[in-house]
């Protein structure tokens, strides 16, 4: 019998439980593509929940029975919150559980954000991503459209792919 999983919007009540979420999967799954040296700046600032994003509505947990299997969302403003341009969006912390890669959930998640966000009104997609997902974005249909990284504690660099897909 297929595992029955469910996406809905995230809640406040789902906090903890992202965080955990975020610090198994980007502590195990970032390991083949990013350096210990690099992890131990970068893993306490991505590894957590924002309030903001859970609060707009616009971010999503799929779930089997209590299980948090992964998470994801989008928003109209970008990453930091540096602004809005009319009909661009951006995805948003997509993580999938390290024990339940390769199951479709993160295909799933991204099949309702894009749904979403395109029954916004919003044209285009663009995503900031690990080098570890760059590879699910682009099975999904995004582009690459530059390298850049984000820095941490300590000047850290951590590279990150800049992606597109047009709705």
């Amino acid at each position: 019998m297929a595992e029955q999983i469910t996406i809905r919007p995230a809640t406040r009540q789902d906090i903890s439980r992202l965080d955990d979420l975020y610090r198994r999967s980007y502590a195990r799954l970032l390991a083949v593509d990013y350096p210990p040296s690099t992890l131990v700046f970068a893993l306490p600032a991505i590894a957590r929940a924002q309030p903001e994003l859970i609060a707009s509505g616009l971010y999503f947990v799929a779930e089997s029975g209590t299980s948090l299997l992964g998470a994801g969302g989008w928003s109209q403003a970008m990453p930091g919150g540096a602004g809005r341009v009319p009909g661009v969006g951006y995805v948003r912390h997509l993580a999938t559980d390290p024990d339940a890669v390769r199951r479709g959930i993160g295909t799933r998640l991204m099949t309702h954000v894009i749904r979403d966000a395109r029954g916004a009104g919003i044209r285009v997609l663009h995503c900031k991503s690990t080098l570890t997902a760059t590879p699910f974005y682009k099975s999904l249909g995004f582009r690459s459209i530059g390298d850049s990284a984000m820095t941490f504690g300590g000047g850290v660099a951590f590279p990150v792919t800049l992606l597109s897909l047009p709705l």
